[in-house]
């Protein structure tokens, strides 16, 4: 499965690791030629043609603290951690999704890292061994704790959730959540947690969320989900029981469902028991490469 087919993978921005380090080199690239993507908090500002709105580093206020997002055709492109964001919890945006959806891959790609590290320099103010405030460090790439005798360096953080098809006797095992539209169901997932491998989690969170004993677990693909930092491992398994034990804290139901269902679901066909993820989300790409494997 192609990365650029995915949401929120395959940006075009070439991340230019070796400026990130050259605090010279950076500066030298904060121009009248520079481009600070336009954000509206967290969520994206569209021009008139559809694309990003970009504007200048003159746009950014004294206060905020700039992010190197990389180069694009030689120019550097930087977001902009606003004061207003400090301490603050985004409201959820309903008109976010539509935004997104007239990006292509590329630029989809490019808003998403900058949303992901906004975001984790909004929240991430002080040093976590000492308390101590923290300065942004290697062109927003990294936050350095003020404390001479700490010296801290935090880095964005990516947290992994697998997210997985459970395949048993040609159906797909998928489950909905309290907070989706009524019939939308989606693959099952959840965190990895400390010490486990991406195939112990997938069966880990099976067996909790759905009491179904999985195996062969393999991998299929991934998606950067920047809501605010996951990285979604897209997996595949079977299970020999199609026994469940729905665990109705985790899910308000878990089902199986046949090729036929999920093919005429996923052709746009609203008049069955089940409606599909929305195609920004892995679990439509996974359910399209299980249609088709």
């Amino acid at each position: 499965m192609s990365a650029t087919h995915i949401a929120f993978a395959g940006a075009g921005l070439d991340r230019a690791d070796h400026i990130r380090s050259d605090p010279d080199a950076l500066a030298a690239l904060m121009d009248w030629r520079a481009r600070l993507l336009r954000l509206d908090g967290l969520d994206p500002q569209i021009d008139p043609d559809g694309n990003l709105s970009w504007g200048t580093l003159a746009d950014a206020a004294p206060t905020s603290e700039l992010v190197f997002l990389g180069l694009a055709q030689g120019k550097a492109c930087f977001a902009e951690v606003a004061a207003s964001l400090l301490g603050s919890v985004a409201p959820a945006n309903p008109r976010l999704w539509a935004a997104m959806s007239a990006l292509d891959s590329a630029e989809l790609a490019t808003y998403g890292t900058a949303r992901a590290l906004v975001d984790w320099h909004a929240r991430h103010r002080y040093c976590a061994r000492c308390g101590c405030p923290t300065t942004l460090a290697k062109g927003g790439w990294q936050r350095s704790c003020t404390n001479a005798v700490c010296k801290g360096e935090h880095f964005p953080r990516v947290d992994p959730v697998t997210i997985m098809l459970v395949e048993h006797q040609g159906m797909l095992l998928l489950g909905r959540q309290p907070r989706f539209p009524p019939r939308r169901y989606s693959a099952l997932a959840g965190f990895l947690e400390p010490g486990e491998s991406i195939e112990e989690a997938v069966a880990r969170e099976v067996l909790e969320e759905a009491g179904v004993v999985v195996r062969d677990v393999s991998y299929v693909a991934s998606q950067p989900w920047p809501f605010p930092s996951s990285l979604m491992i897209g997996c595949h398994s079977y299970t020999d029981n199609a026994d469940l034990t729905v665990d109705r804290t985790e899910l308000e139901e878990a089902d199986w469902f046949s090729r036929a269902e999920i093919a005429a679901a996923m052709a746009g066909d609203e008049s069955g028991r089940l409606l599909t993820p929305p195609s920004q989300a892995i679990a439509h790409h996974l359910l399209k490469w299980w249609l088709a494997k």
